[in-house]
């Protein structure tokens, strides 16, 4: 179950998403305990990196009301799977450094088309990685790994401290999207290791390079609103 500020964060979060919609030719819809569930096992796993994957869920009927409100000036249907649909369960694929989770582990691959999908050949149309101490832009090898993926890939970027041999890289080129309340707090969280969460930013995009809008809803598929 989300807590509070991450419910706060996630109201500010689709605001700007809603605000931003012209820019962005397509959307996907996360329920926010998903996201809850992923930054527990982020937490949990700091200071490597993982990889989650995801489906649609099938069960959950596609909003015409959400799909007209999110749907901005440069909307094209058809872009990738499960466009526009909501994500259904999170599954913790691997951990590791930023070589290891862009691998996915043999037992997760189906054998038959390794050559045709790469890297992240595995049964999941959307894939969601993170960044520790790492803005949410998604790198060289990010972008690679995404030519393989039939959805779009989400990169979750994570602020802590203590950094060790990983500081905070600020200086990099490309749209942040931050999740924080709307009183940023200097310290959002303790994760299980002991690090001290200050920051986090949620971006998608798809492997031919736009960035895709994530909308974070209720269990229902409803948009978080204030």
């Amino acid at each position: 179950m989300a807590v509070d500020w991450l419910l706060e964060a996630a109201a500010l979060y689709n605001k700007q998403s809603l605000e931003g919609r012209d820019g962005y030719p397509a959307h996907i819809l996360m329920p926010v305990d998903t996201l809850a569930q992923i930054l527990d096992w982020t937490f949990q796993s700091l200071p490597d990196e993982i990889l989650v994957g995801m489906d649609v869920n099938p069960d959950m009927p596609h909003s015409r009301e959400v799909e007209e409100a999110y749907c901005g000036t440069d909307f094209e249907s058809g872009l990738f799977s499960g466009q526009g649909f909501v994500l259904g369960e999170p599954h913790l694929v691997n951990r590791g450094d930023s070589y290891s989770v862009h691998h996915v582990p043999e037992e997760w691959m189906d054998g038959l088309f390794d050559e045709s999908r790469g890297v992240r050949g595995g049964r999941f149309s959307h894939w969601l990685h993170t960044h520790p101490n790492a803005p949410a832009i998604p790198s060289g090898a990010d972008a690679e790994s995404a030519q393989w993926t039939e959805g779009c890939d989400m990169i979750l970027g994570v602020r802590y401290s203590p950094e060790g041999m990983l500081p905070w890289l600020e200086d990099i080129e490309g749209e942040r999207r931050e999740l924080s309340p709307d009183e940023a707090l200097p310290v959002i969280g303790r994760a299980v290791t002991g690090h001290l969460i200050h920051g986090l930013e949620l971006i998608a995009f798809h492997r031919r390079g736009f960035a895709v809008n994530v909308v974070l809803t209720d269990e229902h598929g409803i948009p978080i609103e204030p």
